[in-house]
């Protein structure tokens, strides 16, 4: 099974990126002048990452292949591998450390329609205990002569969750995602864009080598098999260029809380810099807090319908603090522009009401994330 619920989270932010948001936050100008849609460029990208934190480690390539065809349609595909050695707090707390591959594969095409852009994909994720599929359909739309962005998009998933050392598989667990989003641009200086999203889950939610204690004693942990939760981020990015030319600032905010009474908040700070005409620096600080999940405990004092120690439930905080340099070199090629993009992320988190039961006190632990990324677009 995956290392930790966190890590697939990161491995999501790598589609992301993959997908094309390479270039980060806008330098030059805030926002872009009205236009048509327009299909994503052709390109190709190789990625190295590397996580390593809280007793996790995972490395490994992504890959991604895109290409249009008669200017109305375009193709993409997408691989990338994670060979994850886990001894985080969970592990080596109620079971034994080990190793184990993720394989994960990509396809989508967007097709231009007018002034919208219809995107449909599928992926498919395999590990040795876990296999995750999931299909997506999404449509964003222009309007107002491109000055106003709507999108909508729905996602379907599946998981097979499994144990080591037990034939075939244990439980499933099936994944619903609803969202939608609209972006402004309120001057040629300033964009602001707000995205809702709507999750339900169903079957089995939890961990099968995860334990809970009841009076100090390991327990199996026990998690609802439905869980809906709801998230709003609002993000606005402005150009400074009349303060300091060819860069720009943002901030993003989102609250989320869902009905295992788990409510969070994270804030984001960030801002772009050229220096001098082939490099393009950001950085960005993340913080984020949340409160516990209904039925978490640390050490429960009675055992209930539904337990759980898994400390992503707890009560804790983060800080992130990230940094990245975009390479634009010379142009060697005239049908090619190359970006060559590294990336580094410090992450902290400090748990309120999870023990560290090999010294008593609050967990609490590093984490870093390195990206290095070569593109090419033509």
């Amino acid at each position: 099974m995956a290392a930790t619920e966190l890590l697939r989270r990161w491995i999501g932010h790598l589609r992301t990126l993959l997908r094309g948001v390479v270039g980060g936050a806008v330098a030059t100008t805030a926002v872009s002048p009205a236009h048509a849609a327009t299909l994503p460029e052709d390109r190709a990208e190789a990625l190295y990452h590397s996580y390593d934190g809280g007793g996790v480690k995972a490395t490994g390539p992504a890959l991604l292949v895109r290409k249009s065809l008669a200017d109305k349609v375009s193709l993409s595909a997408q691989y990338y591998v994670d060979a994850v050695s886990n001894a985080s707090i969970d592990v080596v707390t109620t079971a034994s450390p080990f190793k184990e591959t993720r394989k994960a594969y990509d396809f989508g095409i967007d097709a231009l329609v007018r002034d919208s852009i219809v995107s449909a994909s599928v992926s498919r994720s395999k590990e040795p205990d876990y296999i995750a599929e999931a299909a997506s359909l999404d449509v964003s739309h222009e309007v107002f002569g491109g000055m106003t962005t709507v999108s909508l998009g729905f996602t379907r998933a599946a998981d097979q969750v499994g144990m080591k050392g037990v034939q075939g598989w244990i439980d499933k667990a099936t994944h619903w995602q609803y969202r939608a989003g609209v972006t402004q641009i309120l001057s040629p200086k300033w964009l602001v864009s707000l995205n809702a999203e709507a999750i339900s889950d169903a079957g089995f939610l939890g961990s099968p080598y995860r334990a809970a204690r009841v009076f100090g004693a390991a327990v199996p942990e026990r998690n609802p098999r439905t869980r809906s939760s709801r998230a709003i981020k609002l993000r606005t990015v402005y150009d400074t260029g009349a303060l300091l030319p060819r860069s720009s600032v943002r901030f993003e905010y989102r609250p989320y809380w869902d009905n295992w009474d788990i409510k969070a908040r994270t804030l984001e700070f960030g801002g772009s810099q050229y220096v001098g005409e082939s490099f393009l620096v950001d950085a960005s600080l993340r913080l984020y807090s949340q409160t516990k999940a209904l039925f978490y405990s640390d050490n429960a004092s009675i055992e209930t319908v539904y337990i759980s120690r898994n400390r992503q439930l707890s009560t804790f905080k983060s800080t992130a603090l990230s940094a990245r340099v975009t390479w634009t070199p010379p142009k060697w090629w005239p049908r090619a522009d190359l970006k060559f993009i590294g990336s580094y992320e410090r992450k902290a988190f400090r748990f309120s009401d999870f023990t560290d039961l090999r010294t008593g006190s609050n967990y609490k632990y590093n984490a870093d994330v390195l990206q290095l990324t070569a593109t090419a677009t033509f």
